[in-house]
């Protein structure tokens, strides 16, 4: 693999730490600048509302420039939202800071996943894609944890100052390992939005959304529900998302590995797998050694279809691929908040901490339903092309006479 991927991959590890460490930093921030937890937590919901809406409109801006400077210049944007965040006088400014460094995100993911997929041959690509994504998935082992543990120990300002840093070097490695790669000749905005009729492209989208969501549904509630249900300690929690990184970091590898040979079939066993993980959530989690292994399975099981989603989205969006790469990004944060929501609505209709396991494995479920329509339509446009193949050759045969 390309050394290139090295500096995409540290880009990610920067852009992951920034992502989850805030949430163990809560409290902290909330008590300095003196708000509510529930008013810092603001600061969670602007970066994924800013990925959703930054991923597309960063890379409309950015078409008219090659991908290495866009790449380049959305690090530059990363780390002066974090540098904004590390010095923010008031609430109000941090919050911006991280509106700023989320724009960054899922244009950076998108223009990413294609430049990594054009370093490799064909057959590579879905491996490339996952090697750049191993940096997202390491910042939940090593990154956010230890983010967590310096900003607990000697501040949440050092913290967002050490990330910013990782952004410079995420920047100078870019800017010296990424080769400029030529763009394709004539295309322009209107062929990048005419990526959005394929079909194809929106299933896989809504594959990510539900797919993906589903992880987060059970996720996002793991703090009460290890405490609360399985009866973990408080500061046992860290070290139970460490062990969802690692399951991330694993999926990722694996689904990148086995994407490129057999992409729809991965799909299947690993939405079909998260489902039924998900489902016996709800009776594992009263149970701390089952608890932590079911945490590594939903982790590994969940970022084992990130590499195919995004590869099926560049196949599918061939010729014009860097706005739905960049959007499909968005897509996994769309996922994330809308199953935050309905976990939250099923815990407070008085379901308990284990119902959002139940919402993540409808969502699961139904994500692998729209892969097999998916599959389906592959099939019959299959079919439709033999058989018009298959006609031709009649046709020129029967107006010789005539």
């Amino acid at each position: 693999m390309p050394l290139a991927l090295l500096a995409l991959a540290i880009g990610a590890f920067g852009i992951g730490t920034t992502e989850f460490v805030i949430m163990g930093l809560l409290p902290e921030v909330a008590g300095d600048f003196g708000v509510s937890v529930p008013t810092a937590g603001h600061l969670v919901t602007g970066y994924a509302l800013g990925v959703v809406l930054g991923a597309p409109l960063m890379t409309v801006l950015g078409t008219k420039i090659s991908r290495k400077r866009m790449l380049m210049l959305l690090m530059g944007l990363f780390i002066a939202g974090n540098l904004l965040s590390a010095l923010a006088p008031v609430f109000g400014v941090m919050l911006l800071g991280r509106v700023i460094a989320s724009l960054a995100h899922g244009a950076f993911f998108g223009i990413g996943s294609v430049v990594a997929a054009g370093l490799v041959a064909p057959h590579k690509k879905a491996g490339a894609i996952a090697l750049m994504f191993t940096g997202l998935t390491v910042a939940n082992v090593v990154g956010v944890p230890l983010g967590t543990l310096i900003g607990q120990s000697v501040g949440w300002r050092i913290t967002f100052g050490l990330v910013a840093a990782l952004g410079v070097i995420g920047l100078a490695g870019i800017a010296g390992l990424v080769p400029d790669l030529p763009t394709l000749e004539g295309v322009r905005l209107r062929h990048e939005l005419a990526a959005f009729k394929n079909v194809q492209v929106l299933l896989a989208m809504a594959m990510t959304v539900l797919g993906f969501g589903g992880v987060f549904a059970a996720i996002t509630y793991i703090a009460p529900m290890m405490t609360q249900v399985a009866g973990f300690a408080d500061g046992s929690v860290t070290w139970l998302l460490v062990l969802f990184g690692l399951g991330m970091v694993g999926g990722n590898l694996v689904g990148g590995r086995y994407a490129d040979r057999a992409l729809m079939p991965l799909l299947y066993v690993s939405l079909g797998a998260l489902a039924v993980v998900l489902a016996l959530f709800t009776l594992t989690a009263h149970h701390k050694a089952l608890a932590a292994v079911t945490i590594v399975l939903i982790g590994g099981l969940g970022f084992a279809t990130v590499p195919p989603l995004q590869k099926r989205v560049l196949d599918q969006a061939h010729g014009a691929p860097t706005l739905a790469s960049a959007v499909n990004i968005g897509a996994f944060n769309l996922g994330n908040a809308l199953s935050a929501w309905l976990g939250g609505l099923a815990i407070a209709a008085g379901l308990g901490y284990t119902a959002p396991n139940w919402v993540g494995a409808v969502l699961a479920a139904s994500a692998l339903v729209l892969a097999f329509v998916s599959a389906a339509l592959d099939r019959r446009g299959k079919a439709l092309g033999a058989v018009t193949v298959g006609q031709a050759p009649t046709e020129r045969r029967t107006a010789v006479p005539h």
